[in-house]
């Protein structure tokens, strides 16, 4: 068979010509893909090895992870639009190329979502949480990526068979109304754990910590799933839904870096002048003496119904409880020591009564 006899040759109505000029382009869609995976692609590699940041690395990564198989089968596809084939034949071929693709697609979406929750614990973790809190934060992480890629592979299931010719409303439609009743009923434990994750990425407080949530005051145990436990002082542990504690305001007494005293003192009437001078100035010489304390300011601030009141506002340097109070009785002591050494008398509540004749 010569080559004319080739080109004219016929089967299954496609002649050898076309059937040559489908190889041509195979070899042609094949060379530019190897063109693009072994030559534009290694330049481009070799010009985000410079770079600081490794958001080009990883989409580099992604680009390599397309392995030779699907560039053949795409080549192969794109071959295959150059011949006639029966209609029959046609949607297979255009069925398995849709599901290869959206295979592709998924499997580069499940590496974005492994390099952002990677990025995610990076950036919420900190080198003054416990073994046991990283550990904690990571599993809440990840579990979130997992969901991410069930529902990937969901909508992935649902366009491959909705591709293939299968009616997917109905099981669309089922699936919506398993949904809400599954909402409806696990309504509260799905807030819980969302706000469980939103606690863990936002971190308005860590376990050790001490916190006040409304009217509770407790040292925080654990941060769980559906809870938060806190110990409060008077020794028993406090359970609170994390959708709660997620609403509501919270002051975290570990991140304040000073605690502000404001001490109010009353001396009786009848204290000569010059005495009632000195008082801000011994309050002041007593506070500069107390480590953590910083003065602030002393006044004589009022008349009162029974006592000459003086306010006096200082600063407690550091966040710790006991060191706050320590550093309060300190203070109290001292300037209770310096009134009985000056003989400056405490006012208490009296009442003098004139009766005229």
């Amino acid at each position: 068979m010569n080559y004319q006899k080739f080109l004219e040759f016929n089967i299954w109505g496609n002649s050898g010509q076309d059937y040559l000029n489908s190889l041509l382009v195979l070899a042609g869609a094949l060379v530019i893909f190897k063109l693009v995976q072994f030559v534009i692609i290694k330049k481009i590699e070799f010009v985000t090895k410079k770079t600081e940041t490794d958001i080009d690395d990883f989409l580099m990564t992604l680009v390599k992870s397309i392995k030779p198989p699907f560039y053949f089968l795409l080549s192969l596809y794109i071959a295959s639009r150059f011949l006639a084939i029966k209609a029959i034949v046609a949607k297979f071929i255009d069925n398995i190329i849709f599901i290869i693709v959206v295979l592709q697609i998924i499997l580069i979406l499940q590496r974005v979502i492994d390099y952002v929750v990677t990025k995610v614990i990076q950036k919420t973790t900190s080198d003054d949480e416990t073994e046991k809190e990283k550990i904690e934060e990571e599993a809440v992480i990840k579990m979130v990526g997992r969901i991410l890629k069930f529902i990937l592979w969901i909508v992935a299931v649902l366009l491959m068979l909705s591709n293939i010719g299968i009616n997917i409303t109905s099981a669309i439609a089922g699936l919506g109304i398993g949904g809400i009743a599954i909402a409806m009923a696990a309504k509260d434990v799905l807030s819980d754990i969302i706000a469980s994750i939103s606690i863990y990425i936002d971190k308005p407080f860590r376990v050790g910590q001490r916190i006040q949530t409304g009217t509770d005051v407790g040292t925080v145990e654990h941060i769980g799933i559906k809870t938060t436990r806190l110990r409060t002082p008077q020794g028993q542990e406090l359970i609170i839904s994390n959708t709660d504690m997620a609403s509501a305001r919270i002051q975290n007494f570990k991140k304040m870096e000073r605690r502000q005293v404001k001490l109010t003192l009353g001396v009786v009437y009848g204290l000569k002048a010059d005495k009632l001078k000195k008082i801000p100035m011994f309050i002041k010489e007593i506070i500069d003496n107390i480590e953590d304390a910083k003065f602030d300011r002393s006044h004589f601030a009022t008349y009162g119904d029974f006592s000459l009141n003086f306010e006096t506002v200082y600063y407690i340097d550091s966040s710790d409880f006991k060191k706050y109070m320590n550093a309060q009785e300190q203070v109290n002591l001292a300037i209770y020591k310096k009134f009985e050494e000056e003989r400056i008398n405490f006012a208490f509540p009296t009442q003098t009564v004139i009766v005229e004749k």
